[in-house]
């Protein structure tokens, strides 16, 4: 009994010091993204991803990067963008930036394993959209993307359906006077808490996992599983499997980083790690929402579609940084077992916390725990808050 009760102390233990690790970058990166969101509109977006050129593939990986970064969210919004009347790529190419080069997600990746990641992750982030633009430009059938508009417009549910229908955007006015203004503040305290309610869960469920892996799960288990004896073997063999641990892991976009570190402390090649952060999009639960929302037929195409894509990116990318010398040796990855301690993470992150109360204190303020009521349950919530805002701007004329 004492030895389950220790065991069970132990990995929540190494779960909390490596969330202590990332709570300031956590809190900066849902800020960053908060005040974008609230100063984008949406239909701005829908416009902008009408066609598949160039322009609308690059403003799609831009658009999705400055959203925000619960992979549900970013199916549904990907879906809401569909209907609205962008085409099938640009949502999809949308949806895969959005959970994999947003900004929170950059800096608890530079945090927990170094800048090398960071770069191979935005790199190969790239290279996956290239691949599947590619990829839908030669093999997606118009009659498949008829089917899929056809499932679409049914409206079945998801999940975080209210979140993605959701548009908080402050318009007019210039960009500063909007963020400085009460509706700014406003926006951005809702933005801000919506975003971290949505991948709350996840977050929850990537720690305790990573935590539970690290204290029991004995790394000659991982070094068989990756053959990290034959470094080459490795090399080919980890873009291939980490997909799939992500596929059975079940955790979505940030909730995945601490995971990779258990992965790459264990021994899964460079280029396994990338592949795996990137596999956060099939996950098992989002396929069955695929399956809903465009159709059977179509959640398989993009399962070995997006399957494929991750795989590649993996490999060239970590073949790329194998050349160019930029792949850090495999070393124990300290987070799990540093205590806190005044130093400045500990400084950033209660920074982070005080941010997050008068954020908090806002969004109490103003009607935020009613929004998030109606985001879990559905899309009506978005526009009724729409719409009082418009009655409140005419008003304020």
């Amino acid at each position: 009994m004492v030895g389950v009760v220790n065991a069970i102390w132990e990995a929540l233990q190494m779960a909390f010091f490596m969330f202590w690790e990332v709570l300031w970058p956590l809190a900066l990166g849902f800020l960053v993204s908060a005040v974008v969101q609230s100063l984008v509109s949406r239909e701005a977006v829908v416009r902008a991803l009408g066609t598949d050129d160039l322009r609308g593939v690059s403003l799609a990986t831009v658009l999705g990067a400055a959203s925000s970064s619960c992979s549900y969210a970013a199916v549904a919004v990907a879906r809401g963008l569909f209907r609205k009347g962008s085409t099938f790529t640009n949502a999809i190419l949308f949806e895969f930036a959005s959970t994999n080069l947003v900004f929170e997600l950059g800096l608890v990746l530079l945090v927990l394993l170094g800048w090398q990641f960071l770069t191979a992750e935005l790199a190969g982030g790239l290279l996956m959209i290239a691949i599947l633009a590619v990829t839908f430009k030669y093999t997606l059938r118009s009659r498949m993307v008829e089917e899929a508009r056809a499932q679409a417009e049914k409206g079945l549910r998801g999940r975080m359906e209210g979140h993605g229908e959701m548009d908080m955007s402050v318009t007019g006015g210039s960009f500063l006077r909007r963020l400085f203004s009460a509706r700014g503040f406003t926006a951005v305290s809702h933005v801000f808490y919506s975003d971290i309610a949505s991948i709350a869960q996840d977050l929850v469920l990537g720690f305790l996992i990573a935590g539970a892996l690290a204290a029991w799960v004995p790394n000659s288990f991982w070094q068989t599983l990756f053959v990290s004896s034959d470094p080459t073997v490795a090399a080919v063999w980890g873009p291939m499997i980490g997909p799939v641990i992500a596929m059975l892991t079940f955790v979505c976009s940030v909730g995945n980083i601490p995971l990779a570190v258990v992965l790459w402390n264990g021994g899964i090649s460079f280029g396994g790690v990338i592949s795996f952060i990137f596999a956060d999009l099939l996950i098992i639960p989002i396929l069955n929402i695929y399956r809903k929302y465009y159709g059977g037929r179509t959640s398989l195409y993009l399962l070995v579609i997006s399957y494929g894509a991750m795989v590649l990116a993996g490999l060239v990318i970590g073949a790329l940084f194998q050349v160019l010398g930029l792949v850090p040796t495999h070393h124990v990855i300290e987070a799990f077992q540093t205590r806190p301690s005044w130093n400045y993470t500990t400084f950033l992150d209660l920074a982070g916390l005080g941010l997050a109360l008068i954020l908090g204190w806002r969004f109490v303020r103003t009607g935020g725990l009613e929004m998030l009521k109606a985001m879990e349950t559905g899309p009506t919530g978005g526009h009724a808050m729409s719409h009082h805002d418009h009655h409140a701007e005419q008003h304020h004329h």
